[in-house]
């Protein structure tokens, strides 16, 4: 299911902390991506920290993590439908806790906000370490 908020990635950068907390509780999690997506990190309105690309997977069921200058897909995630620990609502997690042993405690909430937008949410147990936009300059697939 589409679910489009009519938000886009600037204007998630000027929202609050509970400005984009009630955007992500009336949200859907929309299907697991598929391709190429670029994160943008906002951990407070007006402020960018930096960008990050997730490549999700073929089938649905993984992404990577493209880093290094050099775009290395190294860390990889397992994505599934799950309830979200922070408001019990249906999400998209992509879970590192087996693959990514030094921080096998996060785990990110995703929901769809416009049919290239999501927003994504790094969670520590029920605590939000950091918020993201992640944006698909493809077709939704």
């Amino acid at each position: 299911m589409s679910h489009d908020t009519g938000a886009d990635v600037d204007e998630l950068l000027t929202m609050s902390r509970p400005e984009l907390d009630r955007l992500f509780r009336a949200s859907h999690p929309g299907e697991i991506r598929r391709g190429e997506g670029r994160g943008t990190v906002a951990p407070a309105r007006g402020a960018k920290v930096g960008e990050a690309e997730k490549v999700f997977g073929r089938d649905g069921g993984g992404l990577r993590n493209r880093v290094t200058p050099f775009g290395i897909r190294a860390i990889r995630a397992k994505c599934y439908r799950d309830k979200s620990l922070l408001d019990g609502g249906e999400n998209i997690d992509l879970d590192y806790s087996r693959t990514l042993l030094l921080v096998h405690w996060i785990r990110d909430e995703i929901r769809q906000i416009g049919p290239r937008l999501s927003l994504r949410i790094v969670c520590e147990g029920r605590c939000r370490i950091l918020l993201f936009s992640l944006h698909f300059a493809g077709p939704h697939t």
